[in-house]
């Protein structure tokens, strides 16, 4: 009977996994797309926020402001995935599932990546500055510029490599709001960084799940080496208390800040069973199901998170543009 050699059980590819059969490899444009990660702009929806609470979907002009704003973003986060991927190629190709990203499987070339990285953080400055303001394209850069400090040096500081995560979701917030010239009510600043840690410290829970999942027998005493070197400041049992306490903080600030809308009040609350629909359903995925997709992967694939998000969108819009 085959069994699982050390390196495969660490993730560790073999030359002939790295290079893959011919006919499955990418062209450059098309593997320069995939590395630019197109899923996860779904993310950048945030940016909609100010449009949508402030009643302001049916002005052209401000709505323009906001479609621009997430290009920007898009573009200036897909430019922060190629920087990253470039320097964590040599670990990528050690774990099972990053080996396969276009940069790790050298289906992308470095040099490349790096120009386009540098073309799409020039182009999200340079469109958020010429057609919507100095502003926010002050805010994408610095967008940026945290995305690159993150890769280099702070995600590997541990609760610091998480809370930084969660400051690029307020940003596109706060640049979503300032493109409208619409007020981000402080409630929804803090309730959007809870969620964005809910989602971070699940996230750093499924990753040292496939660590503990690709260590060697506990016999042998050794430890695989980690492709996130930060995972081993991180316990089950610390990640599943701080993952309660965000949720619980999630919550209740959500709660606080529907009770406080600044434009319709409380008539916000209607939205609640949706929001905690999607929190519990998240948790169920990743601890009962022990879901292992992308956190992006979960919120545009699974029915359930989808019908939270699709029902949630349809319940504010209702409060905010029809019965108020």
């Amino acid at each position: 009977m085959e069994t699982l050699t050390e390196e495969q059980r660490r993730g560790v590819a073999t030359e002939p996994e790295r290079a893959g059969p011919a006919e499955r490899r990418r062209s450059q444009p098309v593997a320069l797309l995939a590395a630019m990660r197109p899923p996860e702009w779904i993310k950048n929806v945030l940016v909609f926020a100010g449009l949508l609470f402030s009643q302001k979907l049916s002005h052209g002009p401000q709505v323009v402001d906001a479609l621009i704003t997430f290009v920007a973003f898009c573009a200036i986060s897909s430019a922060g995935y190629l920087a990253n991927d470039l320097r964590d190629a040599p670990l990528d190709r050690r774990h099972s599932e990053k080996r396969r990203r276009p940069i790790a499987s050298r289906e992308l070339s470095e040099p490349l990546a790096g120009v386009a990285a540098i073309v799409l953080a020039a182009i999200a400055i340079g469109i958020s500055f010429a057609w919507v303001s100095a502003g926010v394209a002050g805010l994408v850069a610095l967008y940026g510029v945290t995305t690159i400090a993150y890769s280099l040096i702070l995600k590997r500081l541990v609760i610091i490599d998480v809370m930084t995560i969660a400051s690029l979701f307020i940003l596109r917030v706060v640049a979503g709001a300032v493109a409208v010239e619409a007020h981000a009510s402080e409630w929804l600043l803090l309730c959007t960084a809870m969620l964005a840690l809910f989602l971070g410290f699940t996230k750093r829970r499924q990753e040292a799940m496939d660590e503990m999942d690709a260590m060697p027998a506990a016999s042998s005493g050794a430890r695989p080496a980690t492709t996130r070197p930060v995972l081993e400041h991180y316990s089950l049992p610390f990640l599943d208390q701080v993952v309660a306490m965000v949720t619980a903080g999630a919550i209740i600030s959500y709660a606080i800040y529907a009770v406080n809308s600044p434009l319709i009040g409380s008539k916000m609350l209607a939205t609640g069973p949706s929001v905690l629909y999607g929190i519990f359903r998240y948790l169920y995925l990743i601890y009962d199901r022990q879901d292992t997709r992308s956190t992006a992967a979960i919120l545009t694939e699974d029915p359930g998170m989808i019908f939270a998000g699709v029902s949630w969108i349809g319940v504010a819009l209702v409060m905010l543009y029809v019965v108020d």
